[in-house]
């Protein structure tokens, strides 16, 4: 393999120039056949990333498939806990991402030094955590959740289990109103969802007043409550190809509306804007910095390559294979 130069390890990706000759889809298909890799896309990709991939999904698609993947290499394009999801699921395979660079905000506001102090101090917590969170911090916790089944396995446990929930306290409050539980949550939020602005969605709406709003859990509440539908980015897939409404105002990242224009041809989908710009769309930048050029040299390099320390992925997989086997058991 070649040796990676220092200027590509600094930049944590790959940015060397491709011949305009060269067909991008084509030669990435060709070396995934080579290589015995798999492609994965988070629906928050761009849309060639997604009609490229092997597999497109949501968190817990991508975790189930990557325990189960026969692939000699994974590349992961999305954002980089979800590399080391699948490199605690998968340690004997290799597991890459396009750009290192490529974090995730609600992720960044759980530090695992902070949240490890926080734990310590509710000794008699059961410790859910969110998907988006580093390995460091799923290695603190006793079962990881993703919006798809954060509700049903809150709702596994007795009704008085105390419970610490983390990092995202949107997600934390609408299943604490779901539910009637009082988890005890950590103060994080995701950049692209707590922007959505509630009094803009009500000037669309009122511009478009047939149209159903679908809203992701890690909304802010006044935004959620606005929704028709509330639900993981897959359920609110499923949910726009199958009604009967024709237009739909979608409080999510944007990059699903690839995904929903692909399943209903024939509908309209607008995506809510953000509160502080006058922009259209909102975008999380850094599900954005995956690119085509940087998914081909990441194949043709096996390079930047997702490595988390022996010990963190020993303690992290446990609650993550125990989402899996509730998710499992629940059918989900």
């Amino acid at each position: 393999m070649t040796t990676i130069d220092k200027k590509w390890q600094e930049l944590g990706y790959i940015d060397e120039p491709i011949s305009d000759s060269i067909d991008l889809k084509t030669e990435i298909r060709k070396m995934c056949k080579q290589k015995n890799a798999v492609i994965m896309a988070h629906y928050y990709t761009e849309g060639a990333i997604q009609d490229l991939a092997d597999f497109v999904g949501d968190s817990l698609a991508l975790a189930q498939k990557a325990a189960t993947t026969d692939a000699d290499i994974i590349v992961m394009c999305g954002v980089h806990f979800m590399g080391e999801t699948n490199k605690i699921l998968c340690p004997n395979k290799k597991v890459l991402v396009p750009d290192l660079n490529a974090s995730c905000s609600l992720a960044q506001s759980c530090p695992a030094e902070e949240f490890e102090k926080f734990v310590k101090a509710h000794p008699d917590h059961t410790v859910i955590s969110y998907v988006n969170t580093t390995a460091a911090v799923k290695a603190l916790t006793d079962v990881v959740v993703t919006s798809s089944n954060a509700r049903q396995i809150v709702e596994s446990f007795p009704a008085d289990t105390p419970i610490i929930f983390g990092p995202d306290h949107n997600l934390g409050g609408y299943i604490n109103r779901l539910t009637g539980r009082n988890m005890l949550l950590w103060d994080g939020a995701c950049h692209v969802h707590e922007n959505f602005s509630a009094e803009k969605i009500l000037k669309l709406k009122a511009q478009h007043p047939q149209a159903k709003v679908l809203a992701h859990p890690e909304c802010e509440e006044e935004v959620v409550m606005l929704a028709d539908k509330v639900g993981s980015t897959s359920a609110l897939l499923k949910f726009s190809i199958a009604d009967e409404a024709q237009e739909f105002i979608v409080a999510t990242e944007s990059g699903i509306l690839h995904e929903m224009q692909k399943g209903a041809p024939n509908k309209t989908f607008i995506p809510a804007p953000p509160s502080d710009s006058t922009e259209a769309c909102n975008e999380c930048n850094f599900m954005k910095l995956i690119s085509m050029r940087k998914l081909y040299n990441c194949l043709k390099y096996e390079w930047p390559e997702i490595e988390v320390d022996e010990d963190v992925a020993k303690k992290a997989v446990r609650p993550i294979n125990k989402m899996l086997e509730i998710s499992h058991k629940l059918g989900l």
